[in-house]
């Protein structure tokens, strides 16, 4: 039997069978929306957790009580520490160490604020030194106004820039700068508005947006006491002495807590590459859990061709009889079962694919959540569905081939 021939009879007998094409066709639907809805929401995940992280310059990182914590016992070793204090900021920035470029500081706080009628109690006010827009990698491109300046922190002036979901609760469609708002009871006089940047899975708070930014010499005088746990920024001189300068801001802060040198940091560090190795290590668990539940998916998917097939080749024993009768080879009875396989195969991975895609862009639009469906899952949803396919309908097949003429005319 040619090509054509071989798809015209695999159609015809799938036409003539719709009911058990269609519980053949159901299984691997359910089994491919499942993986590209999972796979489709993971990637989106991973894209946006990467993009969030690489806003933070490579040759920066950042000092915290805290650290990264994964267990239980890594916080109750840090809850014991000692905090970063504005001391230790002012300590670290005046030792000129040798391959760090710029010391900044930085803590936050949630209080509310208004202009006019006007409340929002949403808002994170973060204090920060004026080099921490350099240091953070914070970008103006596409925003109104400006950021303070080493002047205005210095002289304590009570300047702002705020986040883009703060300037449209506040004021809506009016230009915001110029114009004083007051945090906590106190006015601060905008001088910038930040571009939006969407929601964010790494900020602790409501959100880049919800953002309020003001002079750090400002922040603690007000919002803090001089014990009080802040963050100290970190910019190595070039990205080849960030581990330079991670050493030698642990030493110097090391030496000033006196700490014995067999005992750990009492405090910890965090950048780009920590971020980026502990995402990939819980992701490394959702993988696994990723992969059971398409192997499970699939599994059953292909048990469900298998058993189908196995019907189609006893209700059509006679017929199969007849065909090899009449000069069809084993191999031509053998192909068209699994040309059937596959092509119901193929059908339900293209069914499955757009509807978990359409699952997966739903719980998006819904919720926020993110999903990105890419061409790379076309492909992996399609070609996994081929596959078990060809896998679960060629033992079905081979039973065809294998009939005895005789017995197959026979049988009834």
């Amino acid at each position: 039997m040619t090509i054509s021939e071989l798809f015209r009879s695999a159609l015809r007998s799938l036409f003539a069978h719709k009911l058990r094409s269609f519980l053949t066709l159901l299984g691997m639907v359910i089994s491919v929306t499942a993986i590209v809805a999972v796979i489709s929401i993971i990637s989106g995940l991973n894209n946006m957790v990467r993009s969030e992280v690489m806003m933070f310059s490579p040759d920066m990182f950042v000092v915290t009580r805290w650290g990264i914590t994964t267990s239980r016992k890594e916080w109750l070793d840090a809850f014991k520490r000692p905090a970063i204090t504005s001391d230790d900021y002012a300590r670290l920035r005046a030792a000129n160490l040798p391959s760090v470029a710029e010391v900044g500081a930085g803590a936050g706080r949630s209080r509310m604020v208004s202009y006019g009628t006007k409340k929002y109690e949403g808002t994170s006010i973060v204090g920060v030194s004026s080099n921490s827009a350099t240091i953070l990698n914070i970008s103006f491109e596409g925003s109104i106004g400006r950021w303070f300046s080493d002047a205005e922190e210095s002289a304590g002036s009570y300047v702002t820039a705020i986040g883009a979901d703060v300037k449209d609760e506040l004021f809506g469609q009016q230009d915001p700068i110029g114009r004083t708002i007051q945090v906590a009871g106190l006015p601060f006089q905008v001088i910038g508005v930040l571009p939006k940047k969407g929601k964010s899975m790494i900020v602790g708070d409501a959100g880049w947006d919800s953002r309020l930014y003001i002079p750090f010499s400002i922040f603690r005088r007000n919002f803090i006491s001089p014990r009080s746990d802040i963050e100290i920024y970190v910019k190595a001189k070039s990205m080849e002495l960030v581990e330079d300068a991670k050493d030698e801001v642990r030493a110097y802060l090391r030496a000033m807590r006196h700490t014995d040198f067999r005992a750990p940091d009492p405090f910890g560090i965090v950048s780009q590459e920590s971020i980026m190795e502990l995402w990939n290590k819980l992701t490394a668990a959702a993988f696994l859990f990723i992969m059971l539940i398409t192997g499970v998916s699939l599994f059953v998917g292909g048990i469900v061709i298998m058993n189908i097939m196995l019907v189609s080749v006893a209700e059509r024993t006679q017929e199969i009889g007849i065909r090899m009768a009449i000069g069809a080879r084993k191999s031509d009875i053998q192909r068209q079962f699994l040309l059937e396989a596959a092509l119901l195969s193929i059908a339900g991975g293209i069914i499955g694919f757009g509807l978990g895609a359409g699952l997966a862009l739903s719980v998006k639009g819904l919720t926020g959540f993110p999903a990105q469906v890419t061409f790379t899952i076309v492909l992996t949803a399609i070609g996994l569905a081929t596959l078990v396919g060809l896998t679960a309908g060629f033992f079905p097949a081979r039973r065809a081939a294998n009939l005895v003429i005789i017995d197959a005319i026979r049988a009834e």
